[in-house]
């Protein structure tokens, strides 16, 4: 079950960091770097979403979007940074 989990983490972290570095207008940071940068997005957004009262759901999808959502916000935060 443990390894279950991880694929799935793994995977949702991939989708979310590909979607947000194109959203950001970037080419993103290659598969490991997506992956990373989309599973701390679904680690802020996991800390943030309940913090503001936000709950989009449960499920992949739901889990996609939150981590999408947060990777966002890292990518921005990121690159208000490196100017």
């Amino acid at each position: 079950m443990y390894v279950h989990g991880l694929i799935v983490w793994l995977i949702v972290g991939a989708i979310a960091g590909w979607l947000a570095g194109l959203a950001v207008k970037g080419r993103g940071f290659g598969l490991i770097g997506n992956i990373v940068v989309g599973i701390i997005g679904a680690v802020v957004a996991g800390w943030l979403f309940p913090f503001l009262g936000i709950h989009l759901g449960a499920g992949i999808v739901a889990a996609i979007i939150d981590a999408f959502i947060g990777a966002v916000i890292l990518l921005i935060i990121l690159r208000l940074i490196g100017r």
